[in-house]
């Protein structure tokens, strides 16, 4: 894994960002934190990253507002987006899916769970 390998997460909620971070940490991965929808976009714009964990609900900016501002832009049209949500009506994963994002996961999920995304969605960057 090079230094460009990055994971972000975010999350305005401090103990999830920290138990996302954690888990990610553990596996190896190199991750980077934001807690809000502005602060997000900065740093996917600013990192680059291969993969981001995006709360949906958060303040200044929510997640699908985000993804919809990173697919306009065609230099990050390789970042990975999973939108993660208490919101778990069949309405909210099609608004997600239809904003831009790859994956759509309902809080409460497993850290395993994350950690396996992670790595699936990490190697196969490393292998295309």
């Amino acid at each position: 894994m090079t230094d460009t390998d990055k994971i972000l997460v975010v999350d305005d909620e401090p103990f999830i960002l920290r138990s996302l971070s954690f888990v990610l940490r553990k596996g190896n991965m190199n991750v980077i934190e934001a807690r809000n929808g502005e602060e997000a976009l900065a740093m996917i714009r600013e990192h680059r990253p291969v993969l981001v964990f995006l709360d949906v609900m958060m303040p200044k900016m929510n997640g699908y507002d985000v993804v919809r501002e990173v697919r306009k832009d065609a230099t990050l049209a390789d970042v990975h987006l999973v939108l993660l949500t208490a919101k778990g009506q069949e309405s909210d994963r099609v608004t997600g899916l239809e904003s831009g994002a790859n994956d759509y996961l309902t809080k409460p999920f497993s850290p395993s769970r994350i950690l396996e995304l992670a790595r699936e969605i990490m190697s196969a960057r490393a292998g295309s």
